[in-house]
């Protein structure tokens, strides 16, 4: 038994040393955390060390989940057991060979100004409770910052108070993913958003430190909106509105933030900007470590397409001549 940290099984100290290991070079792997805790237990109510046969058991106590993410936890005890094998080098070490195949990508939904102003509309509707006196003013202002900004959900609800300066229009995302955060610049519209939600919160007394949630909720003791309970009233207001994907399925919150890079794009195509050129300018808003990772957001729906054709005629329509038809025909 290790108190500490609360590990019990044969495999225990492994698993520490190797959370201790990765944590130590700044990763915070909260989720292989989970995961191994999660294998810990299932070992120590087994009283037996892991092996093909009690791998394969715990395999099946995530049947429930999709095969990629199934795949991932699987992957983390690999890892794990790659860990081990440098001082035990007959443990057992599970075959990716063997792993589920990752699931296909889900394709974004790409929300239009129609829906946006829809949900907008839904969110006025919305009516203040004991535990969340701004939830008509809070879910409006999530809306306006996940689509205008492209934050990731669990950037928006870490936000406080003295992350916004609606003076200087800007929006300060600490620490985020990859341990880097970043200055956003906001537009007018959005900082007068801000000031918006900022006039209800004062005129209510609720709690107006810097350091206190942007997004306050009373039910949780003046702590902000967990990113499940922001996505929970999304979803709810998407199904007031009746707005769904091609599939049929409710858009994700992380749709918006594809739906940012995708508008992005589509201005500077319109405008005719240098669009290489910005892209790096794109990824560093994001909070992107290259674009590389920018790429995955950039959808080709519709309106692009057009404007990436158009763009295309008004610089190479007179080089590109169409091939003459067989026997001369037009």
């Amino acid at each position: 038994m290790i108190p500490k940290t609360g590990l019990s099984s044969v495999l225990a100290p492994i698993i520490a040393g190797y959370l201790s290991l990765k944590e130590a070079l700044g990763r915070r792997y909260a989720i292989e955390r989970s995961v191994l805790e999660h294998l810990d237990r299932f070992l120590a109510a087994r009283a037996t060390d892991i092996a093909p046969n009690t791998f394969t058991g715990w395999c099946l106590t995530q049947q429930h989940l999709a095969s990629g993410v199934r795949r991932n936890r699987m992957r983390i005890v690999r890892n794990l057991c790659l860990y081990r094998q440098r001082t035990e080098p007959g443990c057992f070490v599970p075959d990716h060979a063997l792993f589920p195949p990752l699931h296909q990508r889900i394709r974004p939904h790409i929300f239009t100004e129609g829906e946006i102003a829809s949900l907008l509309d839904a969110a006025e509707g919305l009516t203040p409770t004991p535990s969340s006196p701004l939830r008509r003013e809070g879910f409006r202002l999530a809306i306006v910052l996940l689509y205008t900004t492209g934050l990731r959900r669990g950037e928006l609800v870490q936000l406080i108070l003295g992350d916004c300066e609606p003076q200087e229009h800007t929006l300060l995302i600490r620490e985020s993913k990859f341990h880097k955060s970043r200055l956003a610049p906001l537009s007018p519209d959005v900082g007068r958003e801000i000031d918006r939600y900022l006039k209800a919160r004062r005129i209510r007394g609720l709690p107006f430190s810097k350091d206190t949630p942007l997004l306050w909720n009373r039910s949780r003791g003046g702590r902000p909106y967990t990113g499940a309970g922001l996505a929970q009233g999304i979803r709810q207001l998407l199904r007031t509105t009746g707005i769904r994907t091609r599939e049929g399925r409710l858009p994700r919150v992380h749709d918006f933030r594809h739906g940012f890079a995708v508008n992005a794009l589509l201005r500077w195509y319109r405008t005719d900007a240098d669009v290489h050129a910005k892209l790096p300018l794109l990824a560093a808003y994001m909070g992107h470590v290259s674009i590389a990772s920018t790429y995955h957001y950039l959808q080709l729906i519709e309106p692009l397409a057009a404007s990436a054709s158009a763009r295309f005629d008004r610089h190479c329509s007179t080089v590109v001549t169409a091939r003459p038809a067989p026997g001369g025909l037009p």
